[in-house]
C-alpha cells in the first residue's frame, strides 16, 4: 500500500502556473425560509388528502365496526340463506348472468366484500356459483370453485348486492361458456392473499376483463380487484375498457368509462365515477347514484 502524501502547494516557477487563476466556485441554491415554508404547505396539503380520502373513512368503517357489530354469534352460524334477488330458476326459462358483492366476514368486512357470478343455462333448473374460496387451498389444489349453489345467499349474515344482471338466450348462453371458460384459466389457482391479493375480487376482474360483455364495475370496497392479472404493469381495467397501470396491486391508476378516475394506495380504492354520479371512498363503498345494470340479450 503505498503512504499517503501531504497536500502541497504549486511552485509560482512551476509550470503552467497562473498566477491571475481563480479557484473554482460552484454555486450552490440555498432553499430560503419561504420556500421551505411553501414546501412544507404542500406536503401538509398532500398528507391531508390522503388521510381524508383513504385512513378517515377505513377508520370510520373499523370503529363502526367495533362499536356496533354484534360479535356473540359465531360468524359460521349466521345466515347463508336466499335473499330472494335471483329469479327462480324453475319456472325462468331464460339463461342468466348475476354477479353480487357482499361484505367479508368479521372485521374484514368492515374493509372489504366478497364477489361472486352466478350463471343459469335455458335449459338448467339450477343456478351455478362461480367464485374463488381461498379456503379450498386447504383441502383441494386450487381455489377456484364451479358448482350448483344458491345463487343470492346472504355471506355469513352480509345481504349481497346485485351489481349485474344479464338475460336472454343463446347470446347469454355464449357469455356463460367464455365466464366458465375464464374461471377455468384464472391464473392464481393455487395462490390466495386477503391483501393485497390475489383473492375472490381478483377472480372477479379477471372474469371481467376476459368477458368485457359484462361491464363490470367491482365497488371500491372489492380490495384485490387491482392486483394484476396478466403479470404486467398495463391491463385492462374490470370493465374491459379503459387502461389500468398497477404495481402489485399496491399502487396504481384506473381511467374507463365505466369505473371513472380511481386512484388504488395500498390497495384501497379511492375514486370518482361520473356515470353514474357518485365518489368512491375505501371501506365505504359508493356514495351517490347506485351503478347496478340489468341487460336483456338475444
Amino acid at each position: 500500500m503505498l503512504p499517503l502524501r501531504a497536500a502541497t502547494r504549486v511552485h509560482p516557477s512551476a509550470p503552467g502556473f497562473r498566477a491571475d487563476a481563480r479557484p473554482l466556485n460552484i454555486p450552490v441554491k440555498k432553499i430560503g425560509p419561504h420556500r421551505r415554508r411553501r414546501i412544507l404547505r404542500h406536503l401538509l396539503r398532500w398528507a391531508l388528502v390522503v388521510f381524508t380520502l383513504y385512513f378517515l373513512p377505513v377508520g370510520y368503517q373499523l370503529a363502526v365496526y367495533y362499536l356496533d357489530q354484534d360479535r356473540t354469534v359465531p360468524w359460521w352460524s349466521q345466515r347463508r340463506d336466499s335473499s330472494a334477488q335471483a329469479p327462480d330458476p324453475a319456472i325462468t326459462r331464460d339463461a342468466i348472468i348475476q354477479v353480487y358483492a357482499a361484505r367479508a366476514v368479521r372485521w374484514r368486512g368492515a374493509l372489504g366484500v366478497h364477489t361472486w357470478i352466478a350463471t343459469k343455462r335455458p335449459d338448467e333448473s339450477y343456478y351455478q356459483r362461480v367464485e374463488v374460496m381461498g379456503f379450498a387451498l386447504r383441502w383441494g389444489n386450487q381455489s377456484v370453485r364451479i358448482r350448483t349453489g344458491t345463487p343470492d345467499q346472504y355471506w355469513f349474515g352480509s345481504r349481497p348486492l346485485l351489481l349485474r344482471e344479464i338475460r336472454g338466450g343463446e347470446e347469454v348462453n355464449q357469455l356463460i361458456d367464455r365466464i366458465h371458460h375464464a374461471a377455468r384459466n384464472y391464473p392464481y389457482t393455487r395462490r390466495y392473499a386477503i391483501w393485497p391479493g390475489p383473492n375472490s375480487n381478483t377472480f372477479t376482474a379477471h372474469i371481467g376483463r376476459t368477458v368485457p360483455e359484462l361491464s363490470l364495475d367491482l365497488p371500491s370496497t372489492a380490495i384485490g380487484k387491482d392486483y394484476p392479472t396478466g403479470g404486467g404493469l398495463v391491463q385492462t381495467p374490470p370493465s374491459g375498457k379503459g387502461l389500468q397501470l398497477t404495481f402489485g396491486g399496491l399502487l396504481g391508476l384506473l381511467v374507463a368509462p365505466e369505473e371513472g378516475v380511481e386512484v388504488n394506495l395500498l390497495g384501497l380504492t379511492a375514486g370518482i365515477d361520473l356515470s353514474p354520479p357518485a365518489i368512491k371512498l375505501p371501506g365505504v363503498g359508493r356514495i351517490g347514484y347506485p351503478d347496478f345494470a340489468r341487460s336483456v340479450l338475444p
